[in-house]
């Protein structure tokens, strides 16, 4: 799977129950349902969750939570546009799906 077919699937009424919960977060996100992709890793512990969620505060604006979520998956702040940084979760988490 790459992003082009991420993309293709934004048609269907939801992301496929075969992806992993961090990635069907940034499904919803691209269909602009931030409170669903929100829910869907505000619970989990993973560092791959964690930098979903992480980029999900930033894109709401509360730096300081995204900021938090950033140390808590033991990355640093990712200080690209907010579409290169989803497209980079994205494919780091497609290597994942593989």
């Amino acid at each position: 799977m790459n992003i082009d077919l991420l993309r293709a699937s934004l048609n269907l009424p939801a992301p496929p129950a075969d992806w992993s919960i961090p990635l069907q977060a940034l499904w919803w996100d691209a269909q602009g349902d931030w409170a669903r992709a929100h829910s869907l890793v505000d619970e989990l512990e993973s560092p791959e969750a964690m930098a979903v969620h992480a980029y999900l505060h930033r894109k709401e604006g509360e730096q300081w939570n995204a900021d938090y979520w950033y140390r808590r998956a033991g990355r640093t702040y990712h200080r690209s546009s907010l579409s290169e940084e989803w497209k980079a979760l994205v494919q780091g988490l497609q290597h994942d799906q593989a």
